[in-house]
This record gives C-alpha cells, structure tokens and sequence, in this order.
C-alpha cells in the first residue's frame, strides 16, 4: 500500500500586524503578506488552499489566531521553537534577515525536518494562563507600590495626601492579588482536581505552586517524559568546556519557564527539609562540596520528576518513592 503523500509546507512568519507567508506552487516559490486578522487568514486559506503544514514560530499572543483559525479550518499546524529556527538557519549559514526571508526559512524547515502538529489546548487552560499573566502584572505593581511607599517614608518630609494614596493603591492591589489568585486555584481545582491533590501530596509543593505547575505543563499530557518537562523549564545542566582551555561552570540553560523555575527555587528551601528524597539528594551534593544554590537547583529538578512520575502514574507521594514510577524511557 503506497503511503500518503506528504502535504504542501507553508512557512509563515508572524507579527503584530502581519503575516509574511512563503508557499510552492508549480515547484516556484512564491511569497505573500496578509494581514494578522481574520481577513488575512481567509486570504491566506484562499492562496494556499487548508490541506497543508502550516509552520510558524511560537510568537506570544500573535501567532494564536492564526494558529487557532488554520487548525479549525482542518489544516495542520506546527508551532515551533524560534531558537529551532535560529539553528537551522545557521546550520545553512543564512545571511540577511527579513520577513520574506524567515517566512522561506520556515518553508524550508517544514520540508526537511520531522514536526511535531500542534494541538490547541482546552479552554480552561488557556483562560487560567491569562488569570496567571494578570495576577503576575498585579505583583509587579503591589512591588512598586510598596516600594514607592517605603521610599517616601525615607523622606524628612512626607506628604500625607501623598502617603494616603499609595496605602490605598498597595491595600487595593493587594485585595486583586488575593482575588486572582483564589479565583485561578477554584478554576484549576474544578478541572483538574485529581491532578491537584496529586501534586500537593508531594511535600514542599503548594496550592499555588501546583497550580502554576498544572499551567506550565498542560496537565502534563503533552510530555512523554521528565526530560522533557526539565528542558521546558529551563533547568538541564549546560556545559561549556573544551580541551584543556575552555573550563566553564557548568549552568541551567535558563530557556523558557521563568516563571515555574522562580516557584520551584522558593519551594526547594521546605523541600529540602519535608521531601526525604529532596533532602538525600541535597545532603549529598553539599557532601560532595557543591554550593547551596546549585543543591537547590538539583532538588528543583527533583520536584519536576516526582510531579510528572507522580501525576502520570496517579499514585499520590510516598516517603519510599522509588524508580519504579519514574516513567521515563
């Protein structure tokens, strides 16, 4: 039985306001801008046809829209990591940068290389990701505020009116913190409320930094293995060394969630204390002459495999975890 044949790439390059499209057609490359809205999309589907491999850069918010509009239309879609892109493209010593140029890249990219389609995620997911960005905007502002405050009260002289309105906004801000926040976990405890009791079993890890574990994985449905949820965090080890010359300290790569990786770190201080094999594995490092931070960062990665061994396998944390529930190939 013969197999399919592969399906016609289209590159796209996306920003703001427009999308920069690079697509074959009678073996000549042929290239076309359309507008990031629903009419550029309809432009797009009507130039290229929806039986395609459409291949974007992971841009934010801009590629959303279109990623969603293709994949409802019955086209495929692959998101991709712009570091990939950035490799290849130096993998083939590409000069010059534009639009038009990136667009041709991703073409390129979709023809030579395997990808993975992307799928869009449910709808409470990507509602309790935008609770998440508003609630992190809001502690950034109680920050200032309650910084602007401290600052004033340095001052000899301090306006009342002054002192009056920043108490107010830092007390304001701190009730939306607290509302977001609660609103966030009643949402994700609604939904994924086996997945939740399930990381919070395991000692060092909280409400809020099961929650934001939940988010940043995708309820761990997507990955296949620890490494992989480790190397999306931003903790694999990266060595540079070479020779006898270059003998640089070996550091996480720090690609990509910021924002778990802050959760884990202020988790791995109880962990290391509640978690037996938090703490084994601490204990050993700092016997072994590692630094404070660095035993932190291990127990971090720690976290991560017990939270996707644990959320895998369904079974909640035992003292005499062991490998048996790794789940690792």
């Amino acid at each position: 039985m013969d197999s399919p044949l592969p399906l016609p790439v289209v590159g796209i390059d996306v920003s703001k306001a427009s999308l920069a499209v690079c697509y074959q057609a009678n073996q000549q490359v042929k290239h076309l801008e359309v507008s990031n809205s629903k009419a550029g999309f309809q432009q797009l589907v009507k130039a290229c046809g929806v039986q395609c491999l459409f291949v974007m850069e992971a841009t934010g918010a801009y590629n959303l829209a279109v990623a969603y509009y293709l994949h409802e239309q019955g086209g495929q879609v692959a998101v991709l990591n712009p570091l990939v892109i950035k490799r290849f493209i130096q993998m083939h010593l590409g000069k010059g940068k534009s639009d038009r140029k990136d667009a041709q890249w991703l073409l390129r990219y979709g023809q030579q290389q395997p990808v993975k389609i992307w799928q869009p995620d449910e709808q409470v997911l990507v509602e309790c990701r935008q609770l998440e960005q508003v609630n992190e905007q809001l502690i950034k502002q109680k920050t200032m505020a309650s910084n602007a405050l401290a600052a004033l009260l340095q001052q000899p002289v301090v306006s009342q009116l002054a002192r009056e309105r920043l108490q107010h906004t830092l007390h304001v801000l701190t009730d939306q913190v607290q509302a977001v926040e609660a609103e966030l976990l009643a949402l994700l405890e609604q939904r994924f409320q086996a997945e939740m009791a399930l990381l919070c079993s395991i000692p060092g890890i909280g409400r809020k930094t099961a929650g934001t574990l939940l988010l940043f994985a995708g309820s761990f449905h997507r990955f296949e293995n620890y490494r992989q949820l480790i190397a999306l965090a931003g903790l694999s080890p990266r060595e540079h060394s070479s020779g006898t010359s270059v003998r640089g300290k070996v550091r996480i790569t720090k690609m990509g969630g910021g924002l778990i990786r802050g959760k884990l770190f202020m988790c791995s201080f109880a962990a290391k204390k509640r978690n037996r094999a938090c703490q084994a594995l601490y204990e050993r490092l700092v016997a072994k002459g590692k630094n404070g931070k660095v035993a932190l960062i291990a127990v971090c990665n720690k976290l991560l495999k017990q939270a996707f061994a644990i959320v895998k396998s369904g079974q909640p944390y035992q003292a005499d975890f062991t490998s048996k529930l790794s789940l690792n190939p």
